[in-house]
């Protein structure tokens, strides 16, 4: 559990020092162990009842078989400024002043922020992988953790790990 913790630690440095869209960071991240990770699981299996949305179920088995869960997310970003157009508004202006729509996310989003929230997310599996720890990022963890109050985060992303014999994300019913 303490080399579990550790590995959540670098990988939050390294979701931290990933690069980001003009230099702008509206990454967050928080590490979830102990109870707190069954708490999570436990709830995301209500949840999928609740909702009759699949695969909370088997993503909750996992979580409340992981060691630490990193959640990683945005919070409050704007648009890089570039009027692209992939966001779906002609210009930035159009989307930073768009009313928020809130669901299990927040938006809507730069496409270059959600990049830079999967550049960090990345670098973070990278890091998990490195130091041979089973990981799998799950959306699931993150619409969870937000209705639960683990962050106020617009959009986030769970990571759970685990070192078993036997990856529990991948070698999965």
């Amino acid at each position: 559990m303490e080399g579990m913790k550790t590995v959540a630690q670098l990988m939050a440095i390294a979701a931290r020092t990933a690069p980001k869209s003009a230099g702008q960071d509206f990454i967050q991240i928080r590490i979830i162990d102990g109870e707190d990770v069954k708490k999570l699981g436990k709830r995301m299996l209500r949840f999928g009842v609740e909702s009759k949305k699949k695969m909370f179920d088997r993503d909750g088995e996992n979580t409340i078989s992981s060691d630490v869960v990193v959640l990683i997310g945005i919070k409050d970003d704007t648009a890089v400024g570039l009027n692209c157009g992939a966001c779906g508004y002609s210009t930035c202006e159009e989307m930073n002043k768009a009313e928020r729509t809130d669901g299990e996310f927040t938006g809507p989003h730069c496409a270059f922020r959600l990049l830079d929230l999967g550049i960090a997310l990345g670098s973070a599996v990278k890091t998990a992988g490195i130091l041979n720890a089973d990981n799998r990022i799950m959306y699931r963890i993150g619409t969870v953790a937000r209705e639960m109050g683990y962050c106020d985060w617009d959009y986030v992303m769970g990571i759970p790990l685990s070192a078993t014999g036997k990856s529990i994300y991948y070698d999965r019913r």
